[in-house]
């Protein structure tokens, strides 16, 4: 197979030969370089390329192009190369302007644009470059191609190979499946001894027969055991409020541990493009964030206990005890809960025997590929629903956002309800709910209910994603532990009164009603679920550590 194109498209021979040689000098022994003069010669050469079975990485465009807008380009990419990056080149003098800003907002809430990038300056231009990079990582990533990428092989979609994807996921492990009997999978099978079905083959080449949960975080070197060891601070839970917790606490000087009955990231790392994130003009996944956390973490010192439930929280004249479903037991002299929440199920049987086999709780970002084509269903109102709706749309021929309520803006930020409203490929319908579904072996059909008058339709469904509501992860907790009605965990001034009576002392904001617990993230009694609100939190937690510590 020939070499990726990177296809680039500027009616100013000038400013076209900037970005030629930018690209040749830095991407020509991976890729192809192919430059354009016009919109009129790049259309039918983007035909020609699909035509041919070509690959597509990367689509750079010109601002304007034959005096129409570069973006009438780049909205027409994606039916013929869904996975390519559309980016359209500014110059500098534009970057701030008012009108500039408003346009490419517009142009990629509309479908019609990935990302921008400013044009190259006189070599070496390396923030030219680290963009560029950025674009090329993202298309590797949509093509099952990033680095250290695991193989998973099984013989079926759902069952043990559907929860080892899952766990992969929640690490925010780049990994692709494919079916034991597909060439593909045969291919693999042979390079190896395997005699049982799931099978991971390692990015260093170590295969793993069926594994649990903990073979994989021991073979990806992300697990410590602990026993009766003394810590500062313990940290339940490696969402974004954890890592956050962890960063801070190991920066600062307190020997940290974090504990998670999966990996890193939370729900978080379902989030194919969070784009509202401080500092990350272009938008960042939710996995790439986890793992820059979790780098940033380790390096200051914190370790990682991960697939290790905690089953118990006791408070003892010399600490804390934490004690673990394996037996393990560490002592801390305060402890951060930010355990997260998951997706409140459905509840309806038959779907919830096809789990895994196109239906999916979370957006399931490395099933997305697979439903190119194919007519999918979102259900949910929040933020992570329009980013799974809007990520989808890059594959399925079409993608219906199911929503309780009645209009998008009551749970979903402005920014990506635009998004959603104007992808064409998108259908919203609110005031409406699923209620029963099925098909044999994998998901075929829906049944949709209209909350207003209560009419029934049937609808073909290939996929479906659902993300319904929080379910904190608090059902381990002891009593001493208050939480309200829906399991959340109160903390400060939300204390009861006879929480508040046991403390002599006024409670800190985040602490709880064990003295030395604190709760931070989604798991907490009224905090915003939002990425950069946990990890806001994560970081305050460590202040009250701090002087938790202290006394």
């Amino acid at each position: 197979m020939s070499a990726p194109l990177l296809l680039a498209i500027d009616d100013d021979p000038d400013l076209l030969a900037d970005v030629e040689r930018e690209l040749r000098n830095r991407y020509a022994s991976d890729y192809r370089v192919c430059c354009l003069r016009s919109a009129d010669e790049a259309r039918p050469m983007l035909e020609e390329f699909a035509a041919n079975g070509e690959q597509v990485a990367l689509v750079l465009a010109g601002e304007v192009l034959g005096g129409s807008p570069g973006t009438d380009v780049l909205a027409g990419v994606p039916h013929l190369f869904p996975h390519a990056q559309r980016v359209l080149l500014i110059g500098w003098g534009h970057l701030g302007e008012p009108a500039t800003g408003d346009a490419i907002f517009e142009a990629i809430a509309r479908g019609r644009m990935d990302q921008y990038v400013v044009r190259p300056s006189p070599p070496p231009d390396e923030q030219f470059h680290l963009a560029i990079s950025s674009f090329l990582l993202a298309w590797a990533e949509a093509q099952r191609r990033a680095p250290y990428t695991i193989d998973v092989v099984g013989e079926t979609w759902s069952g043990r190979a559907y929860e080892l994807r899952e766990v992969l996921g929640r690490c925010a492990m780049p990994h692709r499946f494919c079916l034991a009997g597909s060439d593909e999978g045969r291919a693999l099978l042979a390079a190896t001894d395997a005699q049982r079905l799931p099978v991971l083959v390692m990015p260093n080449g170590h295969v793993l027969e069926d594994p649990s949960d903990a073979d994989i975080a021991r073979a990806a070197g992300t697990s410590v055991d602990p026993n009766r060891d003394r810590y500062d601070l313990v940290i339940v839970g490696c969402g974004p409020a954890g890592l956050s917790a962890g960063v801070y606490g190991a920066s600062e000087g307190l020997r940290t541990l974090v504990i998670d009955s999966g990996s890193i990231g939370g729900q978080a790392t379902s989030s194919s493009a969070i784009r509202n994130y401080l500092g990350f003009p272009r938008g960042v996944s939710g996995a790439e964030l986890a793992r820059r956390a979790y780098h940033q973490a380790w390096v200051f010192g914190a370790r990682f206990a991960f697939m290790q439930r905690v089953s118990h929280l006791v408070r003892e004249d010399d600490g804390i005890v934490v004690s673990l479903e394996t037996g393990g037991v560490v002592v801390a002299h305060a402890v951060v809960l930010a355990p997260g929440a998951s997706y409140r199920r459905l509840g309806v049987a038959p779907l919830e025997d096809l789990v895994g086999a196109g239906v999916f709780y979370g957006a399931a970002a490395s099933e997305a590929p697979m439903v190119a084509g194919e007519d999918v269903y979102v259900v949910g109102g929040a933020n992570s629903a329009g980013q799974a709706a809007l990520h989808l749309a890059h594959y399925a021929k079409r993608v219906t956002l199911v929503v309780r309520a009645a209009s998008l803006d009551v749970g979903m930020s402005h920014y990506l309800v635009r998004q959603v409203e104007q992808t064409p490929n998108i259908e919203v319908r609110t005031g409406t709910e699923v209620v029963d579904g099925g098909g044999e072996g994998r998901l075929e059909y829906l049944v949709l209910r209209d909350r207003g008058t209560g009419a029934e339709e049937t609808v073909d469904a290939y996929g479906l994603f659902l993300m319904i509501g929080a379910v904190p992860h608090s059902e381990w907790l002891p009593p001493t532990i208050e939480r309200d009605d829906g399991g959340f965990v109160m903390t400060g001034p939300d204390l009861s009164a006879d929480a508040l009576e046991m403390f002599g002392r006024r409670p800190l904001p985040l602490e709880t009603s064990m003295p030395g617990v604190l709760a931070a993230g989604d798991v907490r009694h009224g905090s915003v679920k939002r990425v950069a609100s946990a990890v806001g939190e994560g970081s305050i937690a460590i202040q009250f550590v701090h002087r938790l510590v202290a006394s």
